[in-house]
């Protein structure tokens, strides 16, 4: 499995917890907040969150596989656009491959001749990598996108889950929110490093995405608890 592929699956693991967290933690305090004077309001919580997790799984599921398999035929449109370049304006292609080596401060002389070195060895991978960013080579699978997302978001959702369900009335809404809060943070530094991100401005975005969601939700339940 090649580093590309291991980033992939890790990617997609983290924004899978991430999700669950946040979108299960919304329908739980949402339902808390709605049913909050009813007797039997912890088994209300537990299947809309339940019911939440099952359902953020397979949409979760689907999009990477749809996500990444959209990434790949990119990628191959891409390969079939360059390798008809390289036969109808070879000499074109090897100008912009140079152009992209002067720009990284290689001299004319030298660019030239390195351009016509890589457009001879590998025409194809060469332009493809410099003009769109990737290297043949490096495919992700749509498929452990998919199945990474899918057992990540439950993992994400158990935690307001159990944040909410475990502790008296009183404290589920104060538990729910730190514990959200904790998770959320370690999911936006995550999220961040793998995209090469500040890590700083991912978890403030990542904490208040969350709590907006948390909070929203649960002021809407609260007015059809009334």
């Amino acid at each position: 499995m090649t580093l590309t592929e291991k980033i992939n699956i890790i990617r997609a693991s983290v924004m899978g917890a991430n999700d669950g967290i946040i979108s299960v933690a919304g329908i739980v305090l949402g339902v808390f907040a709605a049913t909050v004077n009813r007797t039997n309001s912890n088994w209300a919580i537990f299947i809309a969150g339940f019911a939440g997790t099952l359902a953020g799984m397979i949409s979760m599921a689907a999009g990477e596989y749809v996500s990444v398999h959209g990434q790949r035929d990119a990628e191959k449109a891409a390969v079939k656009v360059e390798s008809k370049l390289n036969k109808d304006d070879f000499e074109g292609q090897v100008k912009i491959v140079e152009k992209d080596l002067q720009n990284d401060q290689i001299s004319i002389d030298l660019s030239h001749q390195a351009a016509l070195e890589m457009m001879k060895n590998k025409p194809i991978e060469t332009s493809v990598r410099v003009k769109h960013g990737f290297d043949i080579g490096d495919e992700v699978s749509p498929y452990h996108a998919a199945i990474a997302s899918f057992f990540s978001f439950p993992l994400g959702a158990t935690l307001p889950m159990a944040a909410i369900l475990l502790v008296p009335k009183s404290y589920k809404i104060f538990s729910t929110y730190v514990g959200v809060l904790i998770a959320l943070v370690i999911t936006g530094f995550f999220a961040a490093r793998i995209g090469q991100a500040n890590v700083k401005n991912g978890i403030v975005r990542n904490v208040i995405s969350g709590l907006f969601t948390m909070t929203a939700t649960y002021l809407i339940g609260g007015l059809f608890g009334r």
